[in-house]
């Protein structure tokens, strides 16, 4: 079978599960075949039979509406690579929009120390400290995660890209120190919303998910607990659910803060100064 056949037929089956069958079929066939997108409609490439047995793998897979980042293995964040498994959170571009607005701030305000809870994969992390260095800066950063799963791919994460952080596997605050800038992107997903995702959703850390009846639980715990691990002068950087950024934000009636939206222009970060 020719690649341009097994693009075809490839759309085809995944036309059952997807309105995106055909972006979907490309890239799966340009990651097996290392051909680039835009020339698989003109290949006469032949597939090994050991190709073939990976995309047929992938598309049972899909098919069972597995997200193609876990078929992958990988995917990209702020223009850096990451390893991702059903033990992370698949990085979104929402999650750029938060570290969009912490990399403004640590190069407009110099910060030196970054904690970012939460971490999953580690992408924001990561993306942080690499983006920080572009600008010549030296960030000194940690991360944690109630994962023990989660810290060790986001381990992973760090090496490939070159990126020194200390991960701990920890819930919250415990064991950290004072920072300038915290970041995180905790479960937020209500009981009722969860009782209803996406079937791609569900193959996703319930842990990194859920966030209890209204979908606020772990920010409630982060406003009552934060103050002790930020320096004066310092930011807190969070990300939210769709509808709750006002919730979130009247939680720090004390501070400063306001509402970034994403490019949809929904409030997608709460950000608190300190």
């Amino acid at each position: 079978m020719t690649v341009h056949e097994a693009l075809k037929l490839t759309e085809a089956r995944l036309k059952a599960v997807t309105d995106e069958a055909r972006t979907e079929a490309r890239l799966m066939l340009s990651f097996i075949t290392g051909t680039e997108a835009g020339g698989l409609f003109f290949s006469d490439k032949r597939l090994s039979d050991a190709e073939l047995a990976r995309l047929e793998d992938m598309v049972k897979r899909r098919l069972t509406h597995e997200p193609l980042q876990y078929l992958f293995g990988e995917w990209y964040f702020m223009g850096l690579r990451f390893i991702v498994t059903p033990d992370v959170l698949i990085p979104r571009q929402d999650t750029e929009t938060l570290c969009e607005a912490a990399l403004d701030i640590i190069v407009r305000r110099k910060y030196t120390s970054l904690l970012d809870i939460c971490t999953g994969s580690g992408c924001i992390a990561v993306a942080l400290k690499k983006l920080s260095e572009e600008k010549g800066l030296t960030l000194s950063c940690e991360a944690s995660d109630i994962s023990e799963r989660s810290i060790a791919i986001a381990e992973k994460n760090a090496v490939i890209n070159g990126a020194e952080i200390a991960f701990r596997a920890a819930d919250l605050f415990s064991d950290a120190g004072r920072y300038d800038v915290i970041t995180a992107n905790p479960p937020y997903i209500s009981a009722e919303d969860m009782a209803r995702l996406q079937d791609e959703v569900r193959f996703e850390p319930k842990l990194a998910l859920e966030g209890g009846a209204d979908g606020l639980d772990l920010y409630r715990r982060i406003a009552l607990e934060v103050g002790a691990h930020i320096n004066e002068g310092g930011c807190l950087i969070m990300e939210v659910g769709a509808g709750e950024a006002e919730a979130v934000r009247a939680m720090f009636k004390a501070h400063d803060g306001c509402i970034i939206n994403d490019l949809n222009g929904v409030g997608r970060v709460v950000k608190i100064d300190f």
